[in-house]
C-alpha cells in the first residue's frame, strides 16, 4: 500500500481532465519525490514498482507516463530516486522552452494559427513568439466535452494574444481560413503516428486538404520507444447527456503523412518521403 500523500497525487492525476501528458508526467515525477521523502531501503524499492504500475494506469495512452516509469528504476536509495525524478522534471521544462523557441520561428507576422485542445508545449510556442514581437492570431476549438480550449483561452488572454473560439464542428470551415496549425501530442508511436485529443485527426485532414501546414509540438519523452499505433490502448471515458450514453474516446490517431513536422527539443522531425 502506497503512503497516503502519494495516493493523493495519484488521485489528482486521475481526476485531471484539462492538462495533458506533460503535466501528468511532472505530477508523476513529484509522486516519486514524495515517495523518496517517506520511504527507504526495500520498502522504497517495492513501493516504486507499485507506484510505476499505478502511474501507467492513470492513462495508458500517454507515452510520457511510460517513459517516466522507465526513467526512474526501483532503488533502495531515496536520494538517487529523488535526483532522477528532479532530473526528469528539469529536462522536461528545458525541452518545453527549447520547443517554444524552435516553434516560434515558424510563425510569421500576420499568421492565423488554428489549434485544438490544450497543450502546454504549444502554449510555450505562442509565448515565445509573443516575446519575439510577432503579431499573430489564434483560432482555437472549445474542445468538448472537457473544453480544454477554454482553458487555453484563459492563458492566451493573460499574455495578451488575440484569439477566437470555435465549436469543434467548425474545424473544417476555419482550417481553410488559417495559415498555420499547431497541436500537441500525448503519444508519438514507433510508426510515426500522432495520438492526441480526439478531433486532432479531423483538423489534420482539413489542414492537409487545404494546404495548411500542421506541426506537432512534443517533448522527446512523448515518443513511445516500442509500440505502434494499433498497439496503443486508447482510453475511453463514456458519459451521459439527456439520458443518452455518449461514446467518448479521449484520443484519436493521426498518420504522419498529414503532419508537416514534429517539433521536439532536438529539432523538427519530418515524415519520410514515401509517407
Amino acid at each position: 500500500m502506497l503512503p497516503k500523500d502519494v495516493q493523493a497525487i495519484l488521485e489528482e492525476m486521475k481526476a485531471e481532465k484539462i492538462r495533458g501528458a506533460s503535466y501528468l508526467a511532472k505530477k508523476g515525477a513529484e509522486a516519486y519525490i514524495k515517495l523518496s521523502d517517506l520511504l527507504d531501503g526495500f520498502e522504497l524499492s517495492s513501493a516504486i514498482e507499485e507506484l510505476s504500475r499505478e502511474i501507467l494506469n492513470v492513462n495508458p495512452t500517454m507515452a510520457s507516463l511510460y517513459n517516466l516509469t522507465h526513467f526512474i528504476k526501483p532503488s533502495q536509495d531515496p536520494e538517487f530516486v529523488k535526483a532522477k525524478a528532479q532530473e526528469f522534471i528539469k529536462l522536461s521544462e528545458e525541452a518545453r522552452k527549447e520547443i517554444g523557441n524552435i516553434g516560434s520561428e515558424l510563425i510569421d507576422d500576420g499568421d492565423i494559427i488554428i489549434t485544438h485542445s490544450f497543450s502546454s508545449t504549444v502554449l510555450e510556442i505562442f509565448k515565445a513568439a509573443k516575446v519575439k514581437g510577432k503579431m499573430f492570431r489564434i483560432i482555437l476549438t472549445e474542445s468538448s466535452p472537457d473544453y480544454e480550449g477554454l482553458a487555453l483561452a484563459k492563458e492566451l488572454k493573460k499574455i495578451g494574444i488575440s484569439f477566437e473560439i470555435i465549436t469543434d464542428a467548425q474545424i473544417g470551415f476555419f482550417a481553410k481560413k488559417s495559415t498555420l496549425a499547431f497541436v500537441g501530442a500525448d503519444n508519438i508511436t514507433q510508426d510515426g503516428c500522432v495520438i492526441n485529443k480526439a478531433g486532432t485527426y479531423l483538423l489534420a485532414l482539413a489542414c492537409f486538404d487545404n494546404g495548411i501546414p500542421l506541426y506537432v509540438a512534443a517533448e522527446s519523452f512523448k515518443i513511445h520507444p516500442k509500440l505502434k499505433a494499433e498497439e496503443i490502448e486508447i482510453v475511453e471515458r463514456k458519459f451521459k447527456r439527456n439520458h443518452f450514453l455518449i461514446r467518448n474516446f479521449l484520443f484519436d490517431v493521426t498518420p504522419w503523412r498529414y503532419v508537416r513536422g514534429i517539433i521536439t527539443e532536438l529539432g523538427i522531425l519530418v515524415p519520410p518521403k514515401e509517407l
